[in-house]
């Protein structure tokens, strides 16, 4: 077992480095479904997530708003759409550099629904039934934190965390909560599903986690 384990370990780098050539070249788009496809990894903390279309899927915005709202893909669709490409950086070490992202400022659906004064957090929920994140008011009022409906320039697949995802950029990719399904305005930052088990609640890549990667660009 130590022998296998160790020549897995001693060829990992390369093949990773063929998965990603075939990913490069491929029209069709099946290389996606390989592990670690395009150089990212699957992560869910359930066994399994149901899949919703576009007829099933709403995102909540309630909490301590003036206007709460319910609001369907289309509905999100038809805001104003903002485009960043950055690198996507995760806490476990791997990084998928210049990958873009487009979907509405977060900031853009606070502001619809009259976030109160003494607001000073965001709760995010998910479809999955566990995963939770949060943000203070002031790090999801950045242009750079979105909910994403494409990725990749094609829209958010299942496997990472579609119809609809929040990407926030310039920290590591766990706060990028999967499958989002609630967007929830607090008084105050509430720990999300991996900070209960340690992790940073401000987790920005490269000063945060006991991590220096360089921050991502």
């Amino acid at each position: 077992m130590l022998g296998l384990g160790a020549a897995g370990v001693a060829a990992g780098p390369f093949l990773q480095r063929a998965v990603e050539g075939v990913t490069s070249k491929d029209p069709t788009g099946l290389s996606g479904l390989l592990p670690g496809g395009g150089g990212f990894r699957y992560y869910s903390v359930v066994a399994s997530v149901p899949t919703l279309t576009a007829a099933d899927y709403t995102l909540t915005v309630d909490g301590m708003v003036e206007r709460p709202a319910t609001l369907r893909l289309a509905d999100l669709q038809a805001m104003e759409q903002h485009r960043i490409v950055h690198d996507v950086q995760c806490v476990t070490g791997w990084r998928v550099p210049g990958t873009p992202f487009e979907g509405v400022r977060l900031s853009s659906l606070l502001d619809a629904a009259g976030v109160r004064p003494d607001a000073g957090a965001v709760r995010f929920s998910c479809f999955d039934g566990s995963y939770t994140e949060s943000l203070t008011l002031e790090q999801a009022r950045r242009d750079d934190v979105l909910v994403a409906l494409r990725m990749q320039d094609q829209p958010v697949s299942h496997a990472h965390g579609g119809p609809v995802r929040l990407y926030v950029a310039p920290m590591y990719f766990y706060k990028s909560a999967k499958w989002l399904s609630g967007i929830t305005v607090t008084p105050s930052v509430e720990p999300g599903y991996w900070e209960r088990y340690g992790y940073d609640v401000d987790a920005w890549v490269g000063r945060s986690n006991g991590r220096d990667d360089a921050p991502t660009g």
